[in-house]
């Protein structure tokens, strides 16, 4: 499970009262109402069959360079979306992966447990066996070398960390075993940085020289791409755009509580592309307003869209649009706790995709999202 990722405390609004907030979007072709008898026995995982009506309409008219997925595939809740019953999280976590990538709309996945501890060549391997030629994965590098701090209980800051941006250790225990791992099945592999302490917050200039160091030495990535994610809004300056155009580095949006709107970041993002452009990489993580935790209890069992973001959802696909103008791929993650359930985020995201690419893509639009003078980068 993902979870806060030691940021600062957020206010939660409350759990969802029966009958009200909780219940789904119109269409959705899912409810909250109950939690499926969970199958624990060995049983092979599944896939839907047949393929729920919202998930099928949104595949049918995607782009082939738009990769949509959610973070992690072991969801028991997903029963009826994307498997054929409710396997058990640990079923799913061992043998839920082919089920997943048998979905027409889900070709890209977020492999978030690499952040917590780094995985071998065979893990990798092991993913990559399970997909399509055509899938593709994001993948967190691990908190060893993306967070600052050492935590203590509690995630608590004990000190500054040792091996952050050490470019030998993230080459040896992540770059090498998940590239030769996933091989071309490898699409973006995302730095992102915890929540930073204060004390190296204080010399930003100085910790984007540190970051340009440390992309400056990594090994080549081949046909995968290196995006760095970030979660102080402080760090998203025009130098630090500068330094990621410069090392051939992707920014990756994050949609969280703790950054600034969609705007901003794709400001940053036209700042990037100006010269050369790049493959889209977002992680659509959080709804405004709530915790990892406290947006776990109001949307579990994952099944139904609880809290549409509308404008996001909006503002990605313009920027999907944008990128398929240019050409150029883009690798879309959604957590569960950004609406209330990924696949469904995905779906109804391909469906706004589709219809902005019919009215766009001939036209000449450029499908822009940032209106002069609405967001600007600021040093």
């Amino acid at each position: 499970m993902q979870t806060d990722l030691f940021g600062e405390p957020l206010s939660e609004r409350p759990p969802a009262s029966p009958g009200t907030a909780a219940a789904p979007l119109a269409g959705d072709g899912a409810t909250r109402s109950a939690k499926s008898r969970v199958n624990t026995g060995r049983l092979s995982c599944e896939a839907a069959d047949p393929v729920p009506e919202p998930i099928a309409l949104a595949s049918s008219g995607l782009p082939d360079k738009v990769f949509l997925g959610t973070s992690s595939w072991s969801f028991p809740g997903w029963q009826g979306l994307v498997y054929k019953e409710a396997y058990s999280s640990t079923a799913l976590a061992n043998d839920g992966l082919r089920a997943y990538a048998a979905s027409p709309l889900l070709k890209t996945v977020g492999i978030d447990r690499s952040f917590y501890a780094p995985l071998d060549i065979e893990t990798y391997r092991h993913y990559a066996g399970q997909v399509t030629e055509a899938f593709r994965f994001v993948v967190k590098a691990p908190s060893l070398v993306c967070d600052a701090a050492i935590r203590g209980t509690g995630g608590m800051p004990s000190g500054l960390n040792p091996g952050f941006l050490d470019a030998g250790i993230a080459a040896k225990q992540f770059v090498a075993p998940c590239l030769e791992g996933l091989a071309e099945k490898a699409g973006a592999l995302v730095f992102q940085l915890s929540p930073l302490p204060n004390a190296v917050l204080a010399d930003i200039p100085g910790l984007i020289d540190r970051l340009a160091r440390f992309f400056a030495a990594l090994p080549d990535a081949g046909s995968a791409h290196y995006a760095l994610e970030i979660r102080d809004p402080a760090l998203l300056t025009p130098r630090l755009i500068r330094m990621l155009r410069d090392h051939g580095v992707r920014y990756c949006v994050g949609i969280h509580s703790r950054m600034p709107d969609v705007d901003r970041q794709a400001a940053a993002l036209a700042m990037l592309d100006a010269e050369q452009s790049g493959p889209l990489i977002v992680r659509w993580s959080l709804h405004a307003g709530l915790r990892y935790e406290g947006a776990k209890a109001r949307y579990e069992p994952f099944n139904a869209i609880v809290d549409p973001d509308l404008p996001s959802r909006q503002k990605l696909a313009a920027m999907i649009v944008a990128a398929l103008r240019r050409a150029q791929p883009s690798f879309v993650i959604v957590n569960n706790k950004a609406e209330g359930s990924s696949p469904l985020s995905c779906a109804w995201l391909a469906l706004a995709v589709a219809a902005l690419w019919q009215t766009q893509g001939e036209t000449g639009a450029n499908g822009s999202i940032v209106s002069p003078g609405k967001a600007e980068m600021r040093d």
